[in-house]
């Protein structure tokens, strides 16, 4: 069987808080845990009002205290922001308070605009750029010390944190291949190169100390409702978010609506379509044959399932639902 996980970007509710938001991803944790998810993943994402996981270690240590076995982790940490020593230390002090169940995913993406990415590194350079050499820089942090070594993470050093990297293109494809680390590909919301990117992956990977065979993951969208248009009612709230952030407006996570007529255009519906089209949405038996057609068509190791809904009872009883027909597959 496929294990199944969880991606939350921690989303704050319309009418609701940064601390709702936060409590409400410990709880989706709790369920994820007895529901037998394998991992639970929160995401680095800044000057973003809808979000509320900007501070990742932190909620990751918030999660991670409400739970006792399922893993978890950073879905990602957008490592370009951060120098791979702060994060070293930070994820190292996870793994000592948690031991055995913290992941370390990585991006290259700033995980924001530009004047914020500028404000959160300073220096102005486009750390982008050293992201391979930031990649292993951080793996050595997390190697056993060795006499006379200079800068050591503490904690950190010699503790087996599990890395990896995340891609929503063909990059972060062929550098997890190189570095022979488990791959997660981001086509919950940047479907265009999945499978081209599973191929490289797959083809070029070097096996490592760290993973003998390649690992791939992907992540979608997955909203499930006792019936196709009550998952298509829930599923209007990611909508209304997407086109308010492609027109420069992003906002808490707005309530459902009947219709999304009149609340976009012909070009916005079209890029929601496009952005989403890997997301299965629907009744039990509509998920069941859309995970099952996905599943067979990748071939992926694991999959990574993220849902939006504004109502916390409806969110739950999505998860619910997904995990029953995980164990039907």
């Amino acid at each position: 069987m496929v294990p199944f996980s969880v991606l939350d970007l921690s989303n704050i509710p319309q009418s609701g808080t940064a601390a709702d938001a936060l409590h409400r991803s410990r709880e989706l944790a709790q369920l994820a845990e007895r529901l037998n998810y394998h991992r639970f993943w929160l995401a680095e994402h800044h000057n973003m009002p809808g979000i509320a996981s900007a501070a990742t270690s932190l909620a990751i240590a918030h999660v991670a205290a409400g739970t006792a076995k399922i893993r978890v982790g950073a879905g990602g940490i957008m490592l370009p922001n951060h120098a791979p020593l702060v994060i070293a230390e930070q994820f190292g002090t996870l793994e000592s308070l948690y031991p055995g169940r913290i992941d370390l995913g990585l991006g290259r993406a700033p995980g924001t605009d530009q004047p914020t990415a500028r404000a959160l590194r300073r220096g102005g350079s486009n750390a982008a750029d050293t992201f391979p050499q930031d990649v292993q820089e951080l793996q050595a942090y997390f190697r056993p010390a060795v006499p006379g070594q200079a800068v050591q993470a503490v904690p950190g050093a010699g503790l087996a944190v599990p890395i990896w990297l995340l891609g929503s293109s063909l990059f972060g494809a062929q550098l997890a291949a190189a570095l022979g680390l488990p791959f997660a590909f981001a086509s919950h919301f940047a479907p265009d190169h999945l499978e081209q990117a599973l191929e490289i992956y797959r083809r070029d990977f070097r096996p490592s100390p760290a993973l003998a065979r390649p690992y791939a993951m992907a992540a979608i969208g997955v909203v499930a409702a006792d019936t196709d248009a009550a998952a298509a009612r829930l599923a209007t709230s990611l909508q209304q978010s997407f086109v308010l952030l492609r027109r420069g407006h992003p906002g808490p996570l707005p309530p459902p609506v009947d219709s999304m007529d009149g609340l976009w255009s012909p070009v916005e519906k079209a890029g929601v379509e496009h952005a989403f089209r890997e997301a299965v949405i629907g009744s039990p038996s509509t998920v069941k044959r859309g995970l099952a057609a996905f599943l067979q068509r990748t071939q992926v190791n694991e999959l990574m399932v993220t849902a939006a809904i504004h109502d916390m009872g409806a969110r739950l009883r999505s998860f619910e639902l997904v995990a029953r027909i995980r164990d039907e597959l």
